[in-house]
C-alpha cells in the first residue's frame, strides 16, 4: 500500500484520485501493483477524501491543548511516530483538525504497528489529498523515505 502512495504522489494529479477509481486502479495495475494492494490503498484514500474532518471549524483553545493518546493508538504508533505528529503540529504543518485526520488514517492503515516512514507517507497523503498548502521542503522531508525499508 505504501509503495502505491509514493507512486500516486509522484505520477498522478490529486484531482485524478477523486474522479475515477477504476481508471486509477487500471493505471496502478498496469504499473505492476497487485489487485489486493490497489484495493486497500484506494479504500484508504477514500477515507481521506470523504472524511468529515474536512469542513470542521478550528477547535477553540486548541493552541494550548495537549493530545492524549489512547492505548490502542500508543500500540500502533511508537514514541517516534507520536513525536513526529507533535513536531508537525508545533511547526504549523498540522492543525488539530488535520492531526486528528492523520490519526484516523494512521489507525485505519493495515498492520499492528506503523514505522516512522509509513507515518510520514500517511501524513503526506493526507496533506496532498486535502490540497493543504505545505512547503516543498516539508513534502521532500516526508518523501525522504528509503523505499527499500517500506513493507508492502
Amino acid at each position: 500500500m505504501y509503495d502505491i502512495f509514493v507512486y500516486l504522489f509522484e505520477n498522478c494529479h490529486r484531482a485524478d484520485l477523486s474522479q475515477d477509481n477504476e481508471l486509477i486502479a487500471r493505471k496502478l495495475s498496469a504499473a505492476g501493483f497487485e489487485e489486493s494492494d490497489i484495493s486497500e490503498a484506494l479504500s484508504w484514500l477514500a477515507g481521506v477524501l470523504h472524511a468529515p474532518h474536512r469542513n470542521l471549524a478550528p477547535l477553540p483553545g486548541s493552541a494550548h491543548a495537549v493530545r492524549a493518546y489512547a492505548p490502542k493508538e500508543c500500540a500502533k504508533l511508537d514514541p517516534a511516530c507520536r513525536g513526529l505528529v507533535m513536531h508537525l503540529e508545533e511547526i504549523g504543518v498540522l492543525d488539530p483538525v488535520l492531526r486528528e485526520l492523520v490519526m484516523d488514517r494512521a489507525m485505519a492503515a493495515s498492520g499492528r504497528t506503523l514505522s516512522l516512514d509509513q507515518l510520514k507517507l500517511i501524513v503526506l497523503m493526507v496533506l496532498w489529498n486535502l490540497e493543504t498548502p505545505t512547503s516543498r521542503l516539508i513534502a521532500e522531508e516526508l518523501l525522504a523515505v528509503s523505499e527499500s525499508r517500506l513493507p508492502n
